[in-house]
């Protein structure tokens, strides 16, 4: 039994925050099977408090002033650099598009540790809120289907969840920051995304029966990504182009789940300018509405949702039977591509779906096709559980001197990212990554 050292840092619209945890890994196989490594225990060891997310302006995140957060709760937390071995880095919501995001998670992802990258996403963030939320462990205790909402500043991701498997993912631009105003009331912010849906504009003082109009087109928009509402353009409109997808609602009842900052206002009634935004409002309107009228539940996580999965839930192990030659680790940011011609560019990641086992006969195949360009490093990522034998067939193929690294039970699609650390009893811990920040839009 061995364990890893786990940072989650969260830079989201509204807040941001720091959590630490240790991962415990465990040979789940006999001593005379071939080892079956699994992360079996996630515990939480340190909470930053939740600091507001410091902004230069409305487009510039203050990366020196979130470097010095992380510099400060790294010391309250009492770890250094070196003592870190995995964990993500998660700028999310309207944050993730502010025109400086890539500098700023260059300029955390050194101080992070070998092994904790900065990352983005709104499918990403999706999975870490409903895990980190309790919500995958909600269905698959209970055996019921649950959609999960993290309702933050600027985003509500989506999750919905079946016997404790994320089914697919979404995000709509839905949040209690999308909105802002000073302390006398005067709008300082209005979000490009509700165009359209809100009348009023920066330097006009606030309205409440507008505030309250946009909470519940807002939550209308909610309810149909819930199918508790027949769906109409509202909700196309509010779609985060990120996705690339529209969200389909499920086609029967389910358990709903929330967590966000948001959600902490659907539990209680505050001052509708308590935080000087709409999520109050929106807290207020939900809890109102069609969404709390069925079973749901408020996350064990809310507002910590995110950054508790960043930092406990990030990490995957590979197969044990996996094949590693001349490769020296971590690997980062490899960029996960298919096959394309047999030309290689740069150092990428080859994902090879499909997750029943192959013949001997089509590894055979399989290996020679990849070798016949001849490539001075070939990294494989594989649903199926071949990675030792495919690698073995592929040195046999290649001159002695060639990286390869072969992984397995680790299923990835394109447009995503991998980083892969030192072996673990076997196993290689992998961080997934969707990173979609060349996509800005505002």
């Amino acid at each position: 039994m061995s364990s890893l050292l786990s940072v989650g840092l969260d830079v989201g619209t509204t807040s941001t925050q720091l959590v630490v945890s240790r991962l415990t890994v465990e040979n789940r196989a006999s001593s005379f099977a071939v080892p079956d490594m699994d992360i079996t225990e996630r515990n939480v060891l340190y909470k930053s408090p939740v600091y507001f997310t410091p902004l230069l302006d409305e487009s510039h995140v203050d990366g020196a002033e979130i470097r010095a957060i992380v510099e400060k709760e790294y010391q309250n937390a009492g770890i250094r650099r070196e003592d870190v071995d995995t964990g993500a880095i998660i700028i999310t919501g309207e944050t993730s598009r502010k025109e400086n995001a890539r500098a700023v998670l260059d300029s955390l992802s050194d101080y992070a540790g070998d092994f904790v990258v900065a990352t983005a996403g709104p499918d990403l963030e999706s999975v870490l809120a409903a895990k980190g939320a309790g919500a995958v462990e909600l269905s698959r205790n209970t055996g019921r289907p649950v959609l999960h909402m993290d309702i933050g500043g600027g985003t509500s991701n989506l999750a919905l969840i079946e016997d404790g498997k994320i089914l697919r993912t979404g995000c709509l631009n839905v949040g209690g920051r999308l909105i802002k105003f000073d302390k006398n009331g005067k709008l300082t912010y209005v979000s490009k995304v509700l165009n359209g849906i809100f009348r009023q504009n920066p330097g006009e003082i606030a309205q409440q029966a507008e505030l309250h109009a946009l909470a519940e087109k807002l939550t209308q928009a909610l309810e149909m990504a819930a199918g508790l509402r027949e769906t109409s353009d509202l909700m196309e409109k509010l779609l985060t182009e990120e996705t690339g997808l529209t969200w389909e609602p499920p086609d029967r009842e389910v358990v709903l789940s929330f967590s966000g900052g948001v959600a902490d206002c659907i539990a209680r009634e505050l001052p509708w300018n308590e935080f000087g935004d709409l999520g109050p409002i929106l807290g207020r309107s939900i809890r109102e509405s069609r969404l709390c009228r069925g079973q749901y539940a408020l996350g064990r996580e809310t507002i910590r949702a995110t950054v508790i999965g960043a930092g406990s839930y990030s990490t995957q192990l590979s197969g044990s039977t996996v094949y590693s030659q001349n490769v020296r680790f971590p690997l980062k940011n490899l960029p996960v591509v298919r096959k394309k011609d047999g030309f290689f560019q740069d150092s990428v990641v080859i994902s090879i779906p499909g997750s029943l086992p192959p013949s001997y006969a089509q590894v055979r195949e399989i290996a020679q096709k990849l070798a016949e360009p001849q490539p001075p490093e070939l990294y494989l990522c594989l649903e199926a559980d071949m990675a030792k034998a495919l690698g073995q067939a592929l040195a046999a193929r290649l001159p002695p001197d060639t990286r390869i690294l072969c992984i397995d039970r680790i299923r990835v699609g394109e447009d995503s990212y991998l980083d892969i650390g030192e072996p673990v009893g076997g196993a290689f811990p992998v961080v997934v990554k969707t990173l979609i920040l060349e996509r800005s839009s505002t």
